[in-house]
């Protein structure tokens, strides 16, 4: 197939242009088709897109993509229809277009474009057949392609269609607000049991919620809140941090690990390291996950970072892990003493880890008093349940037991659900 020849049709949000044998027939149309026009910039840069070519016929594949390197857009990859499973990968990555050859095989061609259409909302999928056919062309829009071309394609009539494809992305990504909430738990002490408590929580909350939730571990010495959950990673917050010129939502998709609840962990090294992130990268990562998940749970260890204070005022809530110590009491007191007095104090909820209840060692009054009244949750010391859960790998989220129902109460009352308070030996402070 030498040159695409014949003529167009164009599918723009549920309106038809038509262009048949270089004469035009136009329904004066769509907001979005005005608005894209409108907006266009006289020297767009079309290389901002990019595009996957699929078509069983390697011929009309090469056609198709002459035709579009006439727009100067990237090329992404091309090949034969892919199975339903595999079009994924044919989509990785900073995918805008993509474009289906329907003359084949059109029912599964069809099946591709409203697969592509399901779970890539963000890409405008095109489809073409040599003629117009407007029972085909019915099928193309009701699986979801926006797109109908026919020959003959042009640079010219080929860059109108990329404009809007142009206009949709750059609409989709200011629609693609940050709404996700960030959690952030840090230990008074090393050992205090931070990761336990940060690792069950986002468990528990992804099994509450049903939403979206991301564990991100920034303990880069020693963090295991993968191992935590009984999670292999093969990379790390270190590989973001290392990738921040090309970190973006589908390469951090890539780098994290999924637990069987729903919980995606970015992991910390598997190897001891002593490096320390620019602020900057640690909110960038953040701010990257808040726009992707309902929820984000931080590990941040026990350690006194460069970036802490813009990390807490960052969060909607930080979990301040202690354990009822005179040493780790006194950490408590300095950290909410810098970080938490006057405004940031709503922001902060003392847990008390391994409480153990009517301790003769320090009284509650004492506790109270040294925390400045703000300690608000009770873990029971249940070192049998905590020692199994972490020898077996498995989260103590997904077992009954007190440690469990209090971090379940924790989550709801960050939810806003109503928290049902039983008597039970451990609870609410």
């Amino acid at each position: 197939m030498g040159q695409l020849n014949g003529g167009q049709t164009n599918v723009s949000e549920g309106r038809e242009r038509t262009v048949t044998n270089g004469s035009e027939n136009r329904e004066q149309t769509s907001v979005a088709t005005a608005t894209a026009r409108s907006s266009q910039p006289q020297s767009l840069s079309m290389n901002a897109l990019s595009a996957v070519v699929l078509s069983e016929n390697e011929g009309r594949r090469r056609s198709l993509a002459g035709v579009l390197s006439g727009t100067q857009a990237h090329i992404l990859r091309e090949g034969p229809l892919p199975s339903l499973d595999a079009l994924p990968s044919f989509l990785e990555g900073e995918c805008d277009i993509l474009i289906v050859d329907l003359l084949d095989q059109t029912e599964r061609a069809l099946e591709i474009v409203e697969t592509a259409v399901a779970s890539h909302p963000a890409i405008t999928v095109m489809v073409y057949s040599p003629h117009l056919d407007s029972e085909l062309l019915v099928q193309s829009m009701r699986a979801g392609a926006r797109e109908f071309l026919s020959d003959p394609i042009t640079p010219s009539t080929l860059t109108e269609a990329f404009v809007r494809a142009f206009v949709r992305r750059d609409e989709s990504k200011r629609q693609k607000k940050t709404v996700g909430k960030v959690l952030v738990f840090v230990g008074a002490k090393g050992g205090s049991g931070v990761t336990t408590i940060a690792s069950n929580f986002a468990v528990a909350l992804a099994k509450d919620t049903g939403q979206s939730v991301a564990l991100l571990d920034l303990d880069l010495q020693l963090g295991d809140a993968a191992l935590t959950l009984g999670l292999s990673n093969k990379f790390s917050t270190l590989d973001a941090f290392d990738n921040q010129d090309r970190l973006d939502s589908d390469l951090l998709s890539k780098l994290m690990v999924s637990h069987s609840s729903g919980v995606q962990v970015l992991a910390a090294p598997n190897e001891h390291n002593v490096a320390q992130p620019p602020a900057e990268d640690v909110m960038k990562l953040v701010s990257l996950f808040r726009q992707d998940f309902a929820w984000l749970v931080v590990d941040a260890g026990s350690h006194s970072h460069h970036y802490a204070e813009r990390l807490y005022e960052a969060a909607d809530k930080v979990y301040l892990v202690t354990q009822v110590s005179v040493a780790e009491l006194r950490n408590c007191h300095r950290l909410i003493a810098r970080h938490f007095a006057d405004e940031a104090a709503g922001r902060l909820e003392v847990v008390l880890n391994r409480f153990v209840a009517r301790s003769d060692e320090i009284g509650e009054q004492s506790i109270a008093k040294v925390l400045s009244d703000r300690p608000r949750w009770k873990v029971p010391s249940e070192y049998r349940f905590v020692r199994e859960a972490q020898n077996r790998a498995t989260p103590l989220a997904l077992s009954e037991n007190g440690i469990t129902q209090v971090i379940l109460d924790m989550v709801r009352a960050t939810t806003g659900k109503k928290v049902e308070i039983k008597k039970r030996k451990f609870g609410l402070f």
